[in-house]
């Protein structure tokens, strides 16, 4: 049995690690594998809410389509990563909060290939970052050669609560086809003052008003569940770690 060796600054998809937490974790579980049939559908809804190393791969047959609502949340390192393969036709939708407070390290990986033409993709990320937290998003979109009419799109936004919380955004493009449609784009910013004087004026606690400008920022990531009750799930765990945030 092959062991894998401790990753280092030199992996691109380390860079922005905490690899003195990695090593507590080392080595990962082996990647769960999700495979979708042609012209079939998947959904998963993922909740990390503690240190952890999660790799998930995913293989999408011509026409099919995967879609995952990731919310991440605490931990020394809590690290989610995509590696997805689309043939033609395929989608993939990925929505992911990153929340860390203190000296939590939250991280998400995605690399997506884009092996056929017509496939399409698109992620959105928003982070929160307080204290001494980081969190990254290392995005990468390959599109193969031959891969026309691709569709591939990424955005990154983030919020930091404290001058000691760090973002870190490295959305990527590698491109062998001429004839495709790929954008990506990353912003960093802080609670808007001017929301918040207006809540304040309103009789809310400084507190509160930075809670709800926090789920605000991450509204919309999960309203498209179809289940009732995986949205509630979802809004309470993120809702409750927002108030200890703010």
């Amino acid at each position: 049995m092959t062991v894998l060796a401790l990753p280092t600054r030199r992996d691109e998809a380390w860079r922005y690690s905490d690899l003195a937490a990695a090593e507590t974790l080392w080595p990962p579980a082996a990647p769960q594998r999700h495979g979708v049939a042609a012209g079939e559908s998947r959904a998963i809804v993922l909740l990390a809410d503690e240190a952890g190393i999660r790799d998930h791969h995913v293989t999408l047959d011509a026409g099919a389509t995967f879609t995952a609502h990731v919310l991440a949340l605490g931990g020394s390192l809590n690290r989610i990563s995509f590696d997805v393969t689309l043939a033609e036709g395929a989608h993939f939708e990925l929505k992911a909060a990153l929340l860390a407070g203190s000296e939590e390290t939250v991280e998400l990986v995605t690399r997506v290939n884009h092996a056929e033409p017509a496939a399409t993709s698109s992620q959105t990320v928003r982070a929160i970052a307080g204290g001494h937290g980081t969190t990254s998003y290392l995005g990468q979109v390959a599109v193969a050669r031959g891969a026309q009419k691709t569709d591939a799109s990424q955005s990154f936004k983030a919020m930091l609560l404290d001058r000691t919380a760090t973002a870190n955004a490295k959305p990527e493009l590698e491109i062998f086809a001429d004839d495709v449609k790929c954008a990506h784009g990353a912003s960093v910013g802080e609670l808007d003052r001017a929301a918040l004087f207006y809540l304040a004026s309103r009789g809310l606690p400084p507190q509160q008003a930075k809670s709800l400008l926090l789920q605000a920022f991450i509204a919309g990531l999960f309203d498209d569940l179809t289940d009732e009750a995986e949205r509630t799930w979802i809004d309470a765990a993120a809702a409750a770690w927002l108030e200890v945030l703010a």
